[in-house]
């Protein structure tokens, strides 16, 4: 028996099969495949790709319940179309026959969390925009006979919803919501948050009970904040979501029984935000892909019922051969710049070392030239990527982050005269560490700190501006022609 789960139909489609024996064969994003940035259907390339990983006798399960989507929208005035009640993804036939098994939306998102974690129990938070009905969910996990067992302590319903919240502002400064939200929380470090008493006034009615006085779900009107700066409400906006983010956790702590946490929807990529986690746990785990296509990895587990035998985030597309170690650093040292497509491609919105734009942090100009190639904001910062047993003498990790091997959580850097490019401008790095696991990005940055004495790179996905990362060989060529930056597979 294999288990395929399933995140379609809203945004960021995706798709994970799960053995019998508790191993995650796939799991990738539709987006990567179709082209579309958040692409919200399956797509023929991805279900190609998993159907190389698919036995006979499965089970398909779907990370939400329609019918209570729709009795949500129904009820709040959303006009929903009668055919919104059933899974219409064409290709989910091709996947297998039989019943399409549904499960309630923020419990796939605390099964991704808690089933691929090394905890025997925990307590579970989901803050996300919107699910059926729940925003933000608090829940006690454990294992009982080995089976995983879920109970709801406490939760939020729509509209009070800090997801919607922060998407709002996100659109309020002029960016994309449910999708350039990690540029507003960038701003951030740009501005102060001198708007923070007017946001709280106007938006919120008790920020401890986080019930808001507006429906944040269509954003706020063109009168709100009309004339104010834009990098000074990003400010505003990530000081009030951290606040809110933290009367969650006080309210975890007070409620749940166990010392660990697991943190998942999709306001648990604002890493800016994640170094405040450590005031209320010391123990603390984030799966690579917290938002709606890391819920099909949920969705197939609550199937599984068990433990998952989570190793690491490169579970999608393979490009076949050896990781090119011996290439990319001569390319590193000559060049300083280089790209890399190699192996199995990273779930979740992160390049971690397999489809990844990597250059020398050291220097004042190779932040300029990595921008001019990725064609971004320059105010964006880039992440530094460690061998895992340096990282203390290079940053100060925030408590209860001993490691950050999926780019979760800021650090202070203490060097920024050595790394200019991978310092933001708050003298903050989101850092991704990497253990002594063998993985190719490992080798590399053993190879490079044996050249340079220097154990870190400077590491962003490799994407053309305005598409999802490299997924294939025939993507990376395409990149390599667009930008004039070689990459190796």
């Amino acid at each position: 028996m294999d288990y395929v789960g399933i995140s379609a139909g809203f945004h960021d489609a995706g798709l994970s099969i799960i053995d019998k024996d508790g191993n995650i064969k796939f799991a990738s994003h539709s987006e990567r495949y179709s082209g579309v940035k958040h692409d919200k259907h399956l797509c023929y390339g991805i279900i190609e790709d998993a159907l190389r990983h698919i036995n006979d006798n499965v089970e398909l399960h779907y990370y939400e319940r329609p019918w209570m989507k729709f009795l949500r929208q129904l009820r709040t005035g959303e006009k929903p179309k009668l055919s919104s009640l059933f899974v219409k993804d064409s290709l989910i036939s091709r996947l297998g026959s039989g019943k399409l098994h549904t499960h309630n939306h923020h419990l796939s998102h605390a099964a991704a969390g808690f089933q691929t974690s090394p905890f025997e129990d925990a307590t579970v938070v989901v803050i996300d925009a919107i699910g059926e009905f729940d925003t933000i969910t608090i829940w006690d996990a454990h294992y009982q006979n080995g089976k995983a067992k879920y109970k709801k302590l406490w939760g939020k319903k729509y509209p009070n919803s800090i997801g919607l919240f922060y998407s709002a502002m996100t659109e309020r400064v002029g960016l994309h919501p449910l999708d350039e939200e990690y540029i507003l929380m960038g701003m951030a470090a740009y501005g102060t948050p001198r708007y923070y008493p007017h946001m709280y006034k106007q938006l919120l009615d008790d920020s401890s009970t986080l019930d808001f006085k507006l429906n944040l779900h269509t954003g706020v009107d063109s009168e709100f904040l009309k004339d104010a700066d834009n990098m000074d409400i990003a400010a505003s906006s990530q000081v009030l979501v951290e606040q809110l983010i933290q009367n969650v956790m006080t309210i975890a702590v007070r409620l749940g029984r166990s010392n660990n946490l697991v943190y998942g929807g999709g306001v648990a990529l604002n890493c800016l935000a994640n170094r405040l986690l450590g005031k209320h746990y010391e123990n603390i785990w984030i799966m690579p892909n917290p938002g709606d296509a890391g819920s099909s990895i949920g969705a197939a587990a609550l199937g599984f019922g068990k433990r998952l035998n989570w190793t690491n985030a490169y579970l999608g597309h393979n490009i076949t051969g050896d990781y090119p170690v011996t290439n990319l650093l001569n390319s590193l040292l000559t060049d300083r710049i280089v790209g890399v497509a190699s192996g199995r491609a990273e779930f979740g919105p992160r390049a971690l070392g397999n489809r990844s734009l990597l250059a020398d942090p050291r220097g004042h100009e190779i932040k300029d030239k990595v921008n001019e190639i990725k064609r971004r904001q320059k105010f964006r910062p880039f992440a530094p990527v460690i061998l895992e047993e340096h990282v203390n003498d290079y940053f100060n990790m925030p408590r209860g982050w001993s490691d950050s091997r999926y780019m979760q959580v800021i650090s202070t850097c203490r060097r920024p005269d050595i790394f200019p490019a991978i310092i933001h401008h708050d003298g903050t790095s989101r850092v991704q560490t990497v253990p002594n696991d063998g993985s190719g990005i490992r080798r590399l940055l053993e190879a490079w700190y044996k050249e340079t004495s220097c154990p870190l790179l400077l590491n962003t996905s490799l994407n053309i501006r305005g598409e999802p990362m490299v997924n294939n060989r025939d993507d990376a060529d395409r990149f390599e022609k667009l930008y004039n930056v070689k990459v190796m597979s």
